[in-house]
């Protein structure tokens, strides 16, 4: 479903808005109103900075600022934004080769991950994962009172955007 409109839209000249269904492009444009804090139709350093302040990261610098601006050939307008998104959701791996993945530290298939295991591989290899970004991954996927990751939750997320509907 959603693959495949991302495959149709990968023509040069297609519209982004095919890219998404209206849902998400409703979702796409609330972030970027939250963003744009001056309003003015445009995410600037500014809006960055100040969107980041309010998400209690107050010391990011100018170049960190000044890297995600020049992300976009150009200003960044909601359809850049929404065109920025669609380029990074079209690199991400399929859901069954993210869960695949994951399987190879499951060896029971249980479809969950002890959560102190996950910890430690995200804490300790490749790019390793900062503390606050362990609390986000904990507050967005809690684990259960076992002390067990659903990982086939967190696979769907990263590939859909969103919760899995139980």
């Amino acid at each position: 479903m959603f693959c495949r409109r991302q495959q149709q839209g990968e023509g040069g000249s297609s519209n982004v808005f095919s890219m998404f269904e209206q849902s998400q492009i409703q979702e796409y444009k609330e972030a970027f109103t939250i963003i744009d804090q001056n309003r003015d139709g445009i995410i600037s350093k500014d809006d960055l900075r100040d969107v980041l302040a309010t998400m209690g990261q107050l010391n990011v610098k100018s170049d960190e600022l000044e890297a995600m601006v020049k992300e976009a050939s150009g200003p960044i307008n909601f359809t850049v934004f929404l065109t920025m998104f669609g380029e990074k959701l079209k690199g991400a791996d399929p859901e069954d080769v993210i869960v695949s993945a994951f399987k190879v530290l499951d060896p029971e298939g249980t479809g969950s991950i002890k959560k102190e295991f996950l910890q430690e591989l995200l804490t300790t290899q490749c790019d390793r994962f900062t503390s606050e970004e362990m609390t986000s991954l904990w507050a967005a996927f809690p684990p259960d009172v076992a002390g067990n990751v659903d990982y086939k939750n967190i696979c769907y997320v990263i590939t859909h955007g969103e919760d899995k509907e139980e």
